[in-house]
């Protein structure tokens, strides 16, 4: 009991150290506002910021194909200043296209892979005898019924239910 104490302190101290901790620098601290309202250099930057946060939620919630990181790329070589727009690197950066890892690859084959390793799995435990052992404790529990049948009914009975 006093550990979840403890832990449900030490929780609601963390939240009133950020929540503190933010009043005083963090974006919304009295001061930073005072500034960005001040100052249009600063209140650019913020804008720029909250729209590329924007653009990789959106990203995020989306289906990309491969060539969005090209996409990407384009564009923010094309912010660049003149000189740096036709460098060497920058001519690489644009034509950069991502290597989807092995996994990425072989994603389409993952059902067939499932149904191999399944059939492969039934062929081994039949190998192993699996199956006959359950086939061996089937004919068991009927030669046990038939026993049962045969002293309590009688053998003709019994051979009607249970045919040789």
């Amino acid at each position: 009991m006093k550990t979840q104490q403890k832990n449900r302190r030490c929780k609601d101290i963390k939240r009133w150290l950020y929540t503190a901790l933010s009043k005083q620098i963090g974006p919304d601290a009295g001061w930073v506002q005072q500034h960005i309202a001040s100052c249009p250099k600063c209140r650019s930057r913020l804008l720029w910021a909250s729209r590329v946060g924007v653009a990789l939620q959106l990203i995020k919630s989306q289906p990309h194909s491969l060539d969005l990181l090209a996409q990407a790329n384009q564009k923010a070589v094309s912010v660049l200043k003149h000189s740096l727009r036709y460098s060497d690197k920058a001519q690489k950066l644009k034509a950069a296209m991502p290597q989807p890892t092995i996994f990425e690859r072989l994603r389409k084959y993952r059902s067939a892979a499932a149904n191999l390793a399944a059939c492969v799995t039934i062929l081994l435990l039949m190998k192993a005898g699996m199956f006959s052992s359950t086939r061996k404790f089937q004919n068991d529990g009927n030669n046990a019924l038939r026993h049962y049948y045969t002293n309590y009914v009688g053998d003709e009975i019994a051979d009607e239910i249970f045919p040789s």
